[in-house]
């Protein structure tokens, strides 16, 4: 299996820095809580300091560098009315143009069942208005919806409260199309997630954002399988450095489903506070490595900007020998995360 092959199917072109810049949307209500997960994701705050975060004025503009060479051109919107009126109406073409991503993020805390049908139904329709305006100015542009502070949702309610929401929104979105006489195929084109600061459902939102900016991710994940059989690994995990949000996964085709589908956002928030408390502390991580009676995970510092966690079950696989994998695979780098160009398993008696 050639890895140059992959590579020169394409992935060379992702370097042109047009290709590269990603102009991402965050709007959203004022108060609903857009500041503070940038902040949480991109700033290193802790969620409970983001109390200190004052309301957003007009358009704050930030140039978050990711993987390298992919610049997030994040426009994170004020929600307050004045603000959005104008968005909607003389700042539209400057607003809504050239858009990768749009995250709107809608406040369940002004919508039921907390508070009443009102206020989430004001938060319906200028979402229907700011979808309306992407479609005309930039149509390909993916749509992400984070339906935020589940955690004011009791939990046996969680599951019905998002699903009631998601499926308005939905709603929302078919007569959006319809009205702007865009192909319904779009509809393709919006993913729903609820969220909240205070768990693992915000690294997991993000992450399947940066998952849709990242340009030829599919070479990546093709090179990232190979790497996970050549180790013999159970789960091979890439985050990125900075945020360490997760980048794309592959494990072992014989693998049973894992119970836990949020484990890796779980693994990324916990090691990204373990770095924080370190780095408080006047201590860089570089690895770490647990081991148990059932398998044993290496967390490595991959690349410049990526980790790499390696998860392997089979007891007969010298630890060195996966070290030397991650080192081989690290030496080969080269392109977008400067992945392995060639990598040799070692398995040693």
């Amino acid at each position: 299996y050639s890895f140059c092959t992959l590579l020169e199917g394409g992935v060379g072109d992702i370097m042109s820095s047009e290709q590269l810049k990603r102009k991402v949307l965050l709007m959203g209500q004022a108060h609903s809580g857009k500041t503070s997960m940038r902040s949480i994701i991109f700033a290193h705050w802790v969620a409970r300091d983001t109390r200190k975060l004052g309301p957003t004025t007009e358009v704050e503009y930030s140039h978050v560098k990711f993987l390298g060479n992919l610049v997030l051109n994040l426009w994170d919107c004020g929600g307050q009315v004045s603000f959005v009126k104008n968005y909607l109406s003389s700042q539209e073409k400057h607003v809504f143009s050239n858009v990768a991503v749009l995250i709107y993020v809608f406040d369940i805390e002004m919508g039921p069942p907390l508070h009443g049908t009102e206020e989430w139904e004001s938060q319906l329709t200028v979402f229907k208005r700011c979808l309306a305006s992407l479609v005309k100015n930039s149509g390909n542009a993916k749509v992400f919806c984070l339906i935020h502070k589940m955690d004011l949702i009791a939990p046996d309610q969680r599951d019905e409260v998002y699903e009631n929401c998601k499926f308005q929104l939905e709603e929302q979105v078919r007569e959006a199309l319809a009205e702007a006489e865009a192909p319904p195929t779009l509809t393709q084109n919006v993913t729903c997630f609820a969220t909240s600061i205070w768990d693992e459902s915000l690294y997991r939102a993000w992450s399947m954002i940066v998952y849709a900016l990242v340009p030829k991710i599919d070479v990546l994940q093709r090179l990232t399988d190979t790497f996970c059989g050549l180790c013999q690994a159970d789960e091979v995990v890439l985050f990125e450095r900075q945020t360490f949000l997760t980048i794309l996964s592959s494990r072992r085709p014989d693998m049973e489903q894992h119970p836990d589908d949020h484990r890796h956002e779980k693994i990324s928030n916990i090691i990204k506070q373990f770095k924080l408390t370190a780095f408080r502390q006047g201590s860089l991580v570089q690895s770490m490595e647990v081991t148990n009676s059932r398998f044993t995970a290496f967390v490595n510092q991959f690349t410049s900007n990526t980790y790499v966690m390696v998860v392997l079950s089979d007891k007969t696989i010298p630890r060195a020998a996966t070290k030397i994998n991650i080192a081989l695979a690290r030496q080969k780098v080269s392109i977008v995360f400067l992945f392995f160009l060639k990598i040799q398993y070692i398995h040693t008696q």
